[in-house]
């Protein structure tokens, strides 16, 4: 533990194993005191899950009057580059603090030993970070009431211009290959497995970056699996048509925020629209089981728009201290995130992208498959 200190402030960093009972306590208090930060991506079990399998994690505390208030988790490299906690995987970040908590920023980076420190989901609450943000974009979310009554008419009461075509499918589902059942809450990791199965092979036939050839992503996905905390417990929500899984999904949850994460489904089976069975089932029964919000996450999807009922807003950039690392990662970084940006916001150019990244996976899947010339 390394710390700094002004007058009434004081930050101390912690690496994950050094986080105690007493501080992660405060981190939850801080969680349940505001709903910006009921997210579970901005518990402390998801960040000691990616200090598990990943190199770098440390947490800032920021300490009032010798109070632990606030807590930054981030990665950090030797040169003191910063990043957002599982920055590419998370959602939601956030300095997470009890209200009313006011922090200046090149004081925490300092503190913390950072030159700089990227984010591309930060909270918009976070105005101490506001002249840093290059960017503020949509999250989608659907927010949830507890009913009474089946799925099918929540169905038809929430989502009317979904209800009847869905329905419709689900029945043929469960003529073709068998009764049409759904687990909110799976505990078999074989199917854990089997959804990973099917998000590689979708990452690989749409040319995106196959996120579970990573083994430390395999192996967070597994821990929060196996979590069952509060603030931050892994939930595997499965589809089956008899005793054949069609579609999955695993995100964690807090006690009222469940984060859409991966969802993917049996490609054989694309017909009957399982992805979107999957999402709508899903929000039926997390609401049951307490949930009042789905982060759907920040992106352009159209069964985002299909489901959201608001959006929340995200920023994206890079908070700086006067330091000639810093100066140089945003040299770096900045361009590339600004041409993924446009490309993102302009249908004419994003559609010719998925097509191109699609042409090159199709290409990828070939050669693999392709016999080999002895």
């Amino acid at each position: 533990m390394r710390s700094m200190s002004s007058t009434d402030t004081e930050i101390t960093v912690h690496g994950p194993r050094e986080l105690s009972e007493p501080l992660r306590a405060a981190w939850h208090r801080a969680m349940d005191e505001s709903p910006e930060y009921a997210n579970p991506f901005l518990s402390p079990e998801f960040a000691l899950g990616v200090g598990a399998h990943r190199g770098g994690v440390e947490i800032g505390v920021l300490h009032e009057h010798g109070e632990p208030v606030g807590f930054l988790p981030y990665e950090r490299n030797l040169l003191g580059v910063g990043k957002a906690i599982g920055l590419g995987l998370s959602d939601r970040q956030a300095l997470v603090h009890r209200p009313g908590i006011v922090w200046d920023t090149e004081e925490l980076l300092r503190g913390c030993g950072l030159a700089s420190f990227e984010f591309d989901h930060l909270v918009e609450e976070q105005k101490p970070f506001g002249r840093y943000v290059t960017g503020m974009f949509a999250s989608p979310v659907i927010d949830l009431e507890p009913g009474d009554g089946d799925y099918a008419q929540w169905l038809r009461a929430t989502y009317p211009g979904q209800a009847r075509a869905t329905l419709k499918k689900e029945r043929r589902l469960g003529r073709d290959l068998g009764e049409v059942r759904f687990v909110f809450d799976e505990r078999d990791p074989q199917v854990l497995r089997r959804l990973m199965e099917w998000k590689s092979a979708q990452y690989r036939r749409t040319g995106r970056m196959d996120r579970f050839a990573r083994p430390w992503i395999v192996g967070l996905v597994d821990h929060l699996f196996r979590l069952r905390e509060e603030h931050c417990t892994g939930v595997l929500s499965v589809l089956y048509a008899g005793e054949r899984p069609v579609a999955a999904h695993f995100g964690p949850r807090s006690r009222t925020v469940l984060a859409a994460w991966f969802t993917a489904y049996d490609p054989e089976l694309h017909y009957y629209s399982p992805g979107l069975m999957m999402h709508l089932r899903t929000a039926e029964a997390a609401a049951r089981h307490g949930v009042r919000l789905i982060d759907l996450g920040r992106g352009d999807k159209e069964y985002k728009d299909w489901l959201k009922t608001r959006e929340l807003r995200v920023g994206e950039g890079f908070a700086t201290r006067p330091h000639p690392v810093a100066a140089a990662h945003r040299m770096w970084r900045r361009p590339v995130r600004g041409l993924r940006n446009t490309v993102l916001a302009h249908p004419g150019l994003r559609e010719p992208a998925d097509r191109l990244l699609k042409t090159v996976g199709a290409l990828r899947s070939s050669r693999r498959t392709a016999p080999r010339t002895p």
